[in-house]
């Protein structure tokens, strides 16, 4: 018999799109909450149809919306919005990622809803908040990411910002926003329960959820001036902290920024000059000569190939790793023996690997139930364990309301 799953009774209703609503609903999915996915009838989620496809569907798709049940609405109609408020009534989670002030426009904002569902906790995910003078703005993760601060120190110093190659300012709110509503959700079930205890809204704003990662850089621009800047692969101040190219051309991260981690460093590299200096013995002194430092570690690098690299360095009890790409990471032994490549097969006997899930709970463990469904597939059941009988559920479909 399988292991209750922690959410097991929590049902959430996920209004959102693309990235950030929807990888909050993953989250819930995984962990046994039923998820119900309203997409419009026609095309439904534009992530279906983002990067590579097969035979029409994307394969980020199967990963994202898995545990999820399709059910298809459309919210522009009233009986549409009818829908979504019936299956409201009940729900404990409402998830959502429009533009402030679209819920409210299609009768489906929280004092709507929770005027039928005092315990109903609303998740909102948007651009910049719902309050403040940039409100009504669009905002996407890459927005975030830039207004947050996080591209500003990303990058070489003598070279524009860049941008990591994902939507991580997306999957930052999402996860402060699943944070968020765990918490409401225990205040709610600590205070009356879902029957008589309070629900509220979880404000999570993209920018917020990535300037909230940028650590000690606001106190010392407050006190100090400070603006960190780009450094390349450097830790800004921690040193040796730094991606190294080996004799064979492979990158490898060295984080010997310990006292006693560098005097091991300095020892696997026969540099004892360097070990036992005493300018050297703290961070603060290792900072003030992180060229140096830098110069005489990568050169030793340089002298072995990644694989002796790695094994001196573990050896040393080191800090260490290659930089991976994916193809690495689906054919490294510690992904494997946790799980975190997983496979599956979809409809048409196609075998597709999906990541695994984090995080790991030792007695009540999250697991894949299915992978992302067909638009729809799930909408005539929800609507009649909802109260829509044959008749009605034809009748809506008749009027291209799902």
């Amino acid at each position: 018999m399988s292991a209750k799953k922690p959410l097991e009774g929590i049902k959430v209703i996920e209004l959102g799109q693309l990235i950030a609503g929807p990888f909050a609903g993953k989250m819930f999915a995984e962990f046994g909450a039923e998820v119900i996915k309203i997409e419009a009838p026609e095309g439904g989620d534009p992530l279906r149809q983002w990067r590579k496809l097969h035979d029409g569907t994307s394969l980020w798709w199967y990963a994202q919306a898995r545990n999820k049940k399709s059910v298809t609405v459309n919210l522009r109609l009233d009986e549409g919005q009818e829908i979504v408020r019936k299956l409201a009534r009940d729900a404990d989670i409402v998830i959502e990622n429009f533009r402030p002030g679209t819920m409210e426009k299609w009768g489906l904002g929280y004092e709507r809803l929770a005027a039928e569902n005092p315990g109903l906790i609303m998740l909102r995910l948007s651009g910049f908040g719902q309050t403040g003078p940039y409100r009504d703005q669009a905002g996407f993760g890459a927005i975030g990411e830039s207004m947050g601060g996080l591209r500003y120190i990303t990058g070489h110093p003598d070279r524009p910002p860049v941008r990591p190659n994902l939507s991580i300012g997306d999957s930052l709110a999402s996860l402060h926003g699943v944070i968020g509503a765990m918490m409401a959700l225990h205040h709610r079930n600590m205070n009356g329960g879902r029957v008589s205890g309070k629900g509220q809204v979880v404000d999570v704003a993209l920018y917020e959820a990535v300037f909230a990662m940028l650590e000690s850089t606001l106190p010392e621009f407050d006190m100090y001036g400070v603006v960190r800047e780009r450094s390349g692969s450097n830790l800004s101040g921690i040193v040796p902290s730094n991606t190294y190219l080996s004799k064979d051309g492979q990158h490898v991260l060295i984080a010997a920024n310990g006292d006693s981690i560098f005097k091991r460093l300095c020892a696997a590299m026969g540099r004892e000059d360097l070990g036992g200096d005493a300018t050297l013995a703290d961070n603060a002194g290792r900072a003030k000569r992180a060229e140096e430092l830098d110069a005489a570690i990568g050169g030793w690098a340089a002298e072995h190939s990644a694989a002796a690299l790695l094994g001196m360095l573990d050896e040393a009890q080191v800090p260490n790793g290659k930089i991976y790409s994916i193809a690495d990471i689906a054919r490294d032994p510690q992904y494997l023996a946790r799980e975190m490549i997983r496979q599956f097969t979809l409809e048409d006997g196609t075998p597709l690997k999906l990541p695994g899930i984090v995080p790991k709970l030792s007695a009540t463990p999250g697991d894949v139930n299915w992978i992302g469904p067909e638009l729809g597939a799930h909408t005539e059941e929800v609507l009649r364990a909802h109260g829509y009988d044959a008749a009605a559920i034809a009748e809506l479909r008749q009027k291209k309301v799902i």
